[in-house]
């Protein structure tokens, strides 16, 4: 079957719900290697008192036994510890409500830029809580858990995911040349998840100011792939296009509002022979068919497909919709102006954006190598990526 994943769960509900459906059996798997990742989301200066509340573990419901995969679904919880001081006000059972016919913390000042009065129309909705705890970014913990289970199978297929943070405030991070070996390593210890740490102070002191001023900030995380096969994807239909599909995947992350693979919007700018890749024989490099890109501009994709040179995706997160500060907006219970709501929330989360975008191309990925080599066991799968990789050895040989 396909893989897939699904959701379920609020913000401020009791638990967070993850199912991942499709994943071959035998892949070593270990609650560490989910929590691990769930950690990482959690880090990065400039985010909110929420992360200091929620300590992320999954339980394994289901797909899991002995260490391993079982071919079935994965099911995983992820418990809000905030619960507690929520349970009222989020209670599914009917309850009393306050003088104006609302629960407590409803919110009717809708936030501009968020999904409050689209979903409160769009739903027939009279309190914008029944919106916004689904549309908050609490829900990519979910994500997060599924692509940690698909970091770990590309990793046993000998494909690596990292990220680092390029952007953020207005302030460009330069980028190394070459790339640390382990790059989420050495971006992990930065607290902005950049390798450039003269950038870093001057975000950091963009950050406190935009705090005092009650306001937020976004910025461009870069993904990095390394050790895929040439090949996965196709350039035969619209919708199997690794490029399309990642940038859907990218951009369905809270806040991202932008996706560029290699140099993106820049090539419209250049000529061809500033753009194009040209191609040298490369005997031994097996996984882009023994030869190689001189320069990487495409990203390693070409005509909807991998090219087996590293896969680099920029993703821009949007500064975060909630003010302390907060904008003009309408009361939807009075039709009257007024200030939009200030929930609790980060002055930037764009470190963290980085991690979520890690976890959802390692899910296109996943997808794209069970697509393309198949197996309802890690061991078929890895059978059949041999075969395929002695194919193009076969063909450099004759």
């Amino acid at each position: 079957m396909p893989l897939r994943f699904t959701t379920a769960g609020e913000s401020h509900g009791p638990a967070l719900v993850s199912v991942l459906e499709g994943m071959p059996a035998g892949v070593p798997l270990l609650a560490n290697d989910v929590d691990t990742e769930l950690a990482r989301r959690q880090q990065g200066y400039g985010r909110g008192r929420r992360m200091q509340i929620e300590t992320d573990r999954i339980e394994f419901l289901s797909g899991v036994r002995a260490g391993e995969t079982l071919g079935s679904p994965v099911a995983m919880l992820v418990r809000n510890r905030d619960w507690k001081n929520w349970s009222e006000i989020m209670d599914p059972a009917p309850l009393a409500a306050d003088a104006d016919g609302l629960r407590k913390r409803h919110v009717t000042r809708v936030r501009p830029g968020h999904a409050d009065l689209t979903g409160i129309l769009k739903y027939d909705r009279s309190d914008a809580r029944d919106i916004l705890e689904r549309a908050s970014a609490r829900e990519t913990t979910s994500r997060m858990a599924a692509g940690a289970i698909c970091k770990v199978m590309l990793r046993e297929l000998g494909v690596h995911i990292g990220s680092h943070l390029v952007h953020l405030g207005g302030i460009d991070a330069a980028r190394p040349e070459t790339l640390p070996a382990d790059l989420n390593a050495v971006s992990d210890r930065s607290p902005l998840r950049t390798l450039d740490a003269a950038a870093e102070a001057r975000m950091i002191e963009r950050i406190d100011l935009a705090k005092k001023e009650g306001n937020t900030l976004g910025g461009i995380c870069e993904v990095v792939v390394t050790g895929l096969p040439v090949g996965l994807g196709s350039h035969v239909s619209w919708d199997t296009r690794l490029d399309g599909r990642l940038g859907q995947a990218m951009l369905s992350i809270p806040a991202v509002k932008g996706v560029e693979i290699g140099m993106g919007f820049e090539t419209a700018r250049r000529t061809g022979a500033e753009v194009h890749d040209e191609i040298a024989a490369a005997p031994g490099r097996t996984r882009t068919g023994h030869v190689q890109r001189v320069t990487n501009r495409a990203g390693g994709t070409e005509g909807g497909m991998t090219t087996g040179e590293a896969l680099v995706v920029r993703v821009a997160m949007k500064p975060i919709s909630t003010l302390m500060r907060p904008l003009g907006t309408v009361d939807v219970a009075t039709g009257q102006s007024a200030q939009a709501v200030a929930e609790r929330s980060d002055v930037t989360a764009v470190p963290a954006m980085g991690v979520i975008a890690e976890a959802m191309a390692a899910f296109v990925l996943a997808s794209a190598m069970l697509e393309k080599f198949g197996g309802d066991s890690l061991r078929e799968t890895q059978r059949n990526l041999d075969a395929y990789l002695a194919r193009l050895d076969e063909r450099v040989e004759r």
